[in-house]
């Protein structure tokens, strides 16, 4: 059952085409979905709640207040509970009210409250559909994000007869399999840590070093390519992500990143550590800028926090914890090293020996080691290839 486990919000509007919400949410059902059916009150004068009741093995949900006792159902928490909510099929009016937030029944106050994507299927006659209004609002729609269904069209001699139609249930069984099958990381939450620390010895110099956070930033975007929410904590860097599921937080020094790590990890399932964390900072940074003088300029240094080190002391088991080794000499034996010391998954092994891997490139080579010693070498890729293989291999760890 390609749905098993997945949590799905039906919701169905006042449309002719409702009679073809039982037969999408038999084939949910059939895929082992659990369905929670969501209907306008225009949608019960096309399909009985009954029906929809008998297939689902739920009570359908109408109306904000469940009977006359005080009882209410929660959009909120309808909101939460969902993986996917699926709005099939949905009227203009309906469209019109979810684009321009008219929360007026229990399922546009629904749709408003979904934290989980959403998927929206069309059905009405030609002229509506390609009204300027409907297309407009259609347009919001996929601004908001939402994933549009676009409806069945009939190319006959007549030209564009037919289309308005709601997409067949199978075929929309077909494309939201499709699409857990590649959010494999949905309703997860990763830390993911990148660039590099700033060490200041007076307020206009600092201890640093060459990271451009490109690795650390391409793995964020694949997390959150598949559907994983997370929290970037960043270093100084000139790159950037439009990803809506990546919250990034910027610091500059060591010890703010580990302040930030350490208060977000206990809430993510794992955390992928890539910054190039300074060993060492200034012991006593100077307050005015340092002039220029005949005689050096000692700077007494101390040593940094170990960020991975902290994380996976307090790793709970249900969590992954991913490290990274730049090396120049024994780089092996020094990855291993750090993998078991701070109580590593796995570590990511780089090697400034290698052409086209280190700072600054858009191309990086690694070799994976794994707690039993499993060392996995890639080939040299551009850093979004290689941030693809070191998810796969996270998602093939996780608990």
């Amino acid at each position: 059952m390609r749905l098993q486990g997945k949590k799905i919000l039906l919701g169905i509007t006042g449309s002719i085409a409702a009679y073809k919400a039982a037969f999408l949410l038999r084939l949910l059902v059939k895929e082992g979905a659990e369905v929670q059916v969501v209907i306008t009150p225009a949608g019960k004068e096309f399909i009985t709640p009954v029906t929809l009741s008998a297939l689902s093995g739920k009570p359908v949900i109408s109306e904000f207040f469940g009977s006359n006792d005080g009882t209410w159902h929660s959009h909120v928490d309808l909101g939460l509970w969902a993986d996917a909510m699926l709005i099939a099929p949905v009227t203009a009016t309906s469209l019109g009210k979810m684009a321009n937030g008219i929360a007026d029944n229990m399922l546009v106050t629904t749709y408003l409250s979904a934290k989980c994507p959403v998927f929206i299927a069309p059905a009405m006659d030609l002229d509506m559909f390609v009204h300027p209004s409907t297309q407009r609002n259609i347009s919001i729609l996929k601004e908001y994000g939402n994933i549009i269904l676009d409806p069945d069209v009939g190319e006959l001699a007549s030209g564009l007869e037919g289309k308005g139609r709601m997409q067949e249930p199978e075929h929309i069984l077909e494309k939201l399999v499709e699409f857990f099958r590649k959010k494999k990381l949905l309703n997860k939450k990763f830390l993911v840590s990148a660039g590099p620390t700033y060490e200041k010895i007076d307020p206009v110099r600092f201890i640093g070093n060459y990271s451009s956070g490109k690795m650390g930033y391409a793995i964020a975007d694949e997390l959150a390519e598949l559907g994983a929410e997370v929290i970037l904590v960043s270093g100084p860097v000139s790159v950037s992500t439009q990803k809506e599921r990546i919250k990034v937080i910027p610091v500059e020094s060591a010890d703010e990143m580990y302040q930030a790590c350490i208060e977000h990890f206990p809430q993510c399932d794992g955390a992928v550590m890539t910054a190039a964390v300074a060993d060492f900072t200034p012991l006593n940074p100077e307050i005015q800028k340092t002039k220029r003088g005949k005689e050096n300029w000692n700077i007494e240094l101390k040593p940094t926090k170990d960020i991975a080190a902290a994380l996976g002391a307090v790793k709970k088991t249900d969590q992954i914890l991913i490290g990274f080794a730049l090396e120049t000499t024994d780089e092996k034996a020094n990855a291993q090293k750090k993998l078991q010391k701070k109580n590593l998954d796995f570590i990511v092994l780089n090697s400034l020996n290698d052409a086209g891997a280190g700072f600054g490139l858009d191309t990086n080579k690694i070799t994976i080691i794994g707690k039993n010693n499993k060392t996995v070498p890639f080939k040299l890729k551009s850093k979004k290839e290689v941030a693809a293989d070191i998810v796969k291999m996270m998602i093939s760890i996780l608990r």
